[in-house]
């Protein structure tokens, strides 16, 4: 079973198992539990590049061309991403997430004491609106690439820190895709301790290295 079929079936999964049916009214409801480990199970296998065309950019390029999105070319490049910008700022006011525009890219700093509890790669279920208001805007805007990577502190071994950076963009990746937001467009990684942004010498810093980041970048012309 390749990776397409397996997210299509535990998204599937997701919509139908993680309910729960209220014995008053007969209605359902979301059941938030469940549906936090179904989507731990997809984002277990994302990892890399994600489309199947090839493990390059190139490749997330003809899958988008396949899929009949568009490239951006000339000024609708910057006006493209300036619409996307908008909508992700106003999605992710006052949530914690940090939004910075770097030329035409857009990043999306994710605090890891906002989106997981200490030493685990399982999102807060509190975080769960916040990444549906992303996988929202990105359905919108789906001319881009989504580069998501994981990021530590230097506190314990480093070969710990680069898994648990790894299975944590893992999780954000794969609760987008199972929002809908299109696999081809991923590339998922880690960096461990590797890319601190502040010092790891006072808790602050820390906090601040241990963090999801998602790099948001324009398909172009070539």
């Amino acid at each position: 079973m390749n990776f397409r079929i397996a997210v299509v079936g535990v998204a599937a999964l997701a919509m139908t198992a993680c309910t729960t049916t209220d014995p008053v009214t007969g209605e359902t409801r979301p059941n938030h539990t469940g549906r936090g480990v179904l989507l731990g199970a997809a984002a277990g296998a994302v990892l890399g590049y994600l489309t199947n065309t090839s493990d390059s950019d190139e490749g997330r390029t003809n899958a988008l061309i396949g899929a009949g999105v568009g490239a951006l070319a000339g000024g609708a490049i910057g006006r493209y991403m300036d619409q996307q910008e908008e909508a992700m700022r106003m999605a992710l006011s006052d949530t914690g997430v940090g939004v910075r525009r770097e030329g035409n890219n857009l990043r999306l700093i994710m605090p890891g004491d906002v989106t997981f509890a200490t030493n685990s790669s399982s999102i807060q279920s509190q975080f769960y609106a916040i990444l549906n208001d992303v996988s929202t805007v990105l359905n919108r805007y789906p001319a881009t690439y989504v580069d998501v990577v994981g990021h530590a502190d230097s506190t314990g071994p480093a070969d710990y820190n680069q898994t648990l950076s790894e299975q944590r963009a893992s999780a954000v990746a794969g609760y987008l895709i199972a929002q809908g937001v299109m696999r081809d467009r991923f590339y998922v990684g880690g960096m461990g301790e590797r890319s601190p942004i502040a010092s790891n010498d006072s808790d602050y810093g820390r906090q601040q290295n241990r963090r999801v980041e998602i790099l948001i970048r324009p398909h172009t012309v070539s």
